[in-house]
């Protein structure tokens, strides 16, 4: 059976650049709101405040995982009562590779490994709009200790350590967003496939997209009427079926074109469309580019 989660999480091609531990006590908070790089967190010892624009402040305890795969504005801030005059201070670099904050000396009040990842799919804005804006796990040990091999691979010189990484951080995502209670979740995929009903529908729609699907033949997958399906669908994923489809065709086509393996003509009929010229319109409204055009900037950017 198709795995549709999977499938996205595959094709955003995740990596590990960067991770770094983290110490803090006293007072102390770090704002952040950089473009294209989805931060997470795993708090090894204390606790610590967490604010996601658009979302309630959330405190983080010893053992919890937060992800936010997209460009969101966070703060993250020690436990104590902050005012005007603490202001966002980077953490300051020790002689050991970590980092402190807020009180340079004593005892550690909360202990993170923090990290940003990088996706490297040229769909990765697609794909990420269908994840949560915001994974918050809790009681996970599976979690916990994904994150700490992903903290000592970075750190360590080893032999194929970019590969290992990259599939460690795989899985790490995989794991953290299936532990996401889906009705919790923030519209999107997750969300949809919580739903039973839905989620037919979606695994349908992955496992075959060379099908001509309309709303109601997948609203009779789902058992449910048309109109139920198509609010239902649209609630939870945030998109109506049939953007959802087009969207997940498109980053097929996407990929496949820049693997470079087929002809348009062969991408077209593996993404559902009966001809080039059919597709080849499909794709230029949706990408702004013709494919061909599309694959060959690809191979120019990726060079020899």
């Amino acid at each position: 059976m198709v795995d549709p989660l999977a499938e996205v999480v595959t094709l955003l091609q995740p990596g590990a650049p960067f991770s770094k531990i983290v110490f803090g006590a006293g007072r102390w908070n770090v704002r952040r709101s950089e473009a294209g790089r989805p931060f997470y967190c795993v708090i090894l010892e204390g606790s610590c405040r967490l604010t996601v624009d658009g979302h309630a402040p959330i405190t983080l305890q010893t053992g919890d995982f937060v992800l936010i795969p997209s460009v969101y504005g966070f703060t993250m801030s020690s436990m104590e009562s902050m005012t005007s005059e603490d202001i966002d201070r980077p953490p300051t670099a020790l002689p050991d590779g970590e980092f402190r904050l807020g009180m340079q000396s004593g005892p550690p009040e909360v202990r993170l490994l923090v990290g940003y990842c990088v996706f490297g799919s040229p769909d990765a804005a697609l794909l990420v709009s269908l994840l949560p804006q915001l994974v918050h796990v809790r009681g996970e040990r599976r979690l916990a200790i994904l994150v700490q091999l992903v903290g000592e691979e970075s750190r360590e010189l080893r032999p194929a350590r970019d590969v290992i990484l990259a599939r460690l951080l795989e899985v790490l995502l995989i794991e953290a967003l299936r532990s996401t209670a889906g009705t919790a979740a923030s519209p999107g995929l997750l969300r949809g496939l919580a739903d039973t009903r839905l989620a037919v529908a979606i695994r349908h729609m992955h496992e075959s997209p060379t099908r001509s699907w309309t709303v109601a033949q997948l609203a009779k997958e789902a058992a449910l009427s048309r109109s139920a399906f198509f609010e239902r669908f649209s609630r939870a994923v945030g998109v109506a079926p049939m953007e959802y489809l087009l969207a997940w065709r498109m980053a097929l086509a996407k990929n496949l074109l820049r693997r470079n393996e087929s002809g348009i003509a062969e991408v077209a009929e593996r993404v559902g469309y009966s001809s080039a010229s059919t597709f080849s319109v499909a794709f230029t409204r949706y990408v702004g580019l013709p494919p061909t055009r599309y694959a060959r900037e690809l191979m120019t950017a990726q060079g020899p």
